[in-house]
């Protein structure tokens, strides 16, 4: 099977390496040139057997992994046009909702389905080609693709199949619209969740953000705020998030997709969300070059 993965960042870099453990032939298509990737785990640097990209070469893939910031979603059409042929899947893993609209317009019109993914993986870029995968190897995408994706991801990757995927994508949603805000506004990694207040932040957060999801059509559990919260407390200090990680490094964050939707979407539904908009302001405020 030929894979290409558009994006080698904490959660394309892994996903690279789960599909070239499973013998297929992979391209990673980056911005940034490097010779090759690694992936670190327990302190054992491994590199992954594919191919290094800065312009995706042909032939067609079998399966496109879209793996890159929302905010950088329209850069990856080059690659697309080059990659998504007739049978090809593209597989849109991306923080916040509506994953595949977000990339099929970017995808070529003769091209295949576009699939939504959510994934579960706790990594961290360390530097160009340099990847810390700290936990995690699961994927959910909907039914209908669970096969095709197992094949191309293998064993070492655990593909979950969903029949709904706005509740699944609203559950993954929930925890980043904590963990995520509060690490980067805060600096600190995700012991932070057990300071003095944050969790009853936390439970803000949430309360606010289950009106809207349901809303929404996201079949949330009357003990979802508890389930995210207890979820969020394990994490150590050993562990951060996408948007900590950005914000350390200067780099614009994805805020607008996660709690700035959140936001959006209270507007449309008439739902009160004071918490959600304050730290969306916040957020915005702590941008680089913001006024």
């Amino acid at each position: 099977m030929r894979v290409a993965v558009i994006g080698a960042g904490a959660i394309g870099a892994v996903v690279a390496s789960a599909s070239a453990e499973a013998g297929h032939d992979v391209v990673v298509c980056v911005r940034t040139p490097f010779k090759s990737l690694e992936i670190i785990r327990e302190d054992v640097a491994l590199v992954v057997r594919a191919q290094i990209a800065t312009v995706a070469p042909g032939p067609y893939a079998d399966v496109v992994f879209v793996a890159v910031k929302a905010i950088d979603v329209a850069s990856t059409a080059p690659h697309l046009a080059v990659l998504c042929g007739p049978e090809t899947l593209t597989v849109a893993i991306l923080n916040g909702l509506d994953q595949a609209e977000r990339v099929a317009p970017h995808v070529p019109a003769h091209a295949g389905p576009v699939a939504p993914a959510i994934a579960y993986i706790a990594s961290e870029l360390i530097s160009p080609g340099r990847v810390k995968h700290i936990s995690g190897h699961l994927l959910v995408v909907p039914e209908i693709y669970a096969e095709v994706v197992g094949a191309a991801l293998g064993a070492a990757m655990n593909v979950r199949a969903a029949n709904d995927m706005v509740t699944a994508s609203w559950e993954k949603l929930l925890g980043n619209l904590v963990a995520n805000p509060i690490t980067a506004l805060t600096l600190r990694h995700m012991d932070v969740m057990r300071s003095p207040g944050i969790p009853e932040l936390g439970r803000n957060i949430l309360v606010e953000a289950c009106a809207v999801g349901r809303a929404e059509g996201a079949k949330l559990q009357d003990n979802q705020v508890d389930l995210v919260l207890e979820r969020l407390g394990k994490f150590g200090p050993e562990t951060g998030n996408s948007m900590l990680y950005d914000r350390l490094a200067g780099r614009p964050t994805e805020h607008q997709f996660l709690t700035g939707e959140v936001v959006r979407r209270a507007t449309e539904h008439g739902i009160a969300v004071p918490v959600n908009e304050a730290l969306l302001a916040l957020l915005e405020a702590q941008q680089p070059g913001a006024d």
